[in-house]
């Protein structure tokens, strides 16, 4: 039985394409079963229905300050839909520590660094100050602390001295496209373990590849 998935989103979507495009194959071991935005105006949602995908806006504006009411909310909708696992797609509200405790293990989360560097906003700007040669972008289980669950995947790419935040993005994007999936993958099928703080895959094993940057001719 493929495991049933909600992803949610308050923007255009982009991460969300790549997961319903992967679980589009047969052999993927997860279905995308329903997309929920915060925001009625969010792009992502169209790309949902172009998908096939149902989707749900549960406006978070009306709830203001009153997270736990919006999460009942947001429970009974994943609740009525059977939903097993979360996937945040650049999902633009924190959620109570009840909500991410009651979820632990279960909710993923894709940050635009290398964690536990550059948590939080403007991660490419943050990288290009620090002056950092290599960054990437990473999948987490979402925890009540701002991008500090316990990591589950991670890709790096290299950083040119000419980088922008605007291009270090673009190229960090194609990496989440290939990461989210595949963590997605992993914990679908149960190779994907929390021990303590720290998340661990069965079957994995080192690399002979090195990623090193800058490289002099």
């Amino acid at each position: 039985m493929k495991r049933r998935v909600a992803i949610l989103i308050s923007g255009r979507g982009s991460n969300m394409a790549a997961l319903i495009k992967a679980a589009a194959a047969p052999d993927f071991p997860a279905e995308i079963s329903l997309v929920i935005s915060n925001k009625s105006d969010a792009l992502g949602l169209e790309k949902a229905r172009a998908g096939d995908v149902p989707t749900l806006v549960i406006e978070s504006k009306p709830f203001g300050k009153d997270r736990a009411g919006f999460e009942a909310a947001l429970q009974a909708a994943l609740d009525q839909h059977g939903i097993e696992l979360i996937c945040l797609g650049g999902f633009m509200r924190l959620f109570t520590a009840e909500f991410t405790q009651a979820w632990y293990g279960r909710m993923l989360n894709i940050h635009p660094s290398l964690l536990p560097s550059f948590p939080g906003l403007d991660p490419h700007g943050q990288a290009l100050r620090a002056g950092v040669k290599l960054s990437g972008a990473t999948v987490h289980f979402v925890i009540p602390a701002t991008d500090a669950g316990p990591i589950v995947m991670q890709g790096a790419v290299p950083v040119s001295d000419n980088d922008t935040p605007d291009t270090l993005s673009e190229r960090i994007l194609e990496v989440e496209h290939r990461i989210y999936p595949e963590a997605l993958r992993l914990l679908a099928i149960g190779k994907v373990r929390i021990d303590g703080d720290v998340c661990k895959t069965a079957g994995s094993g080192g690399s002979e590849n090195f990623l090193i940057s800058p490289v002099v001719s």
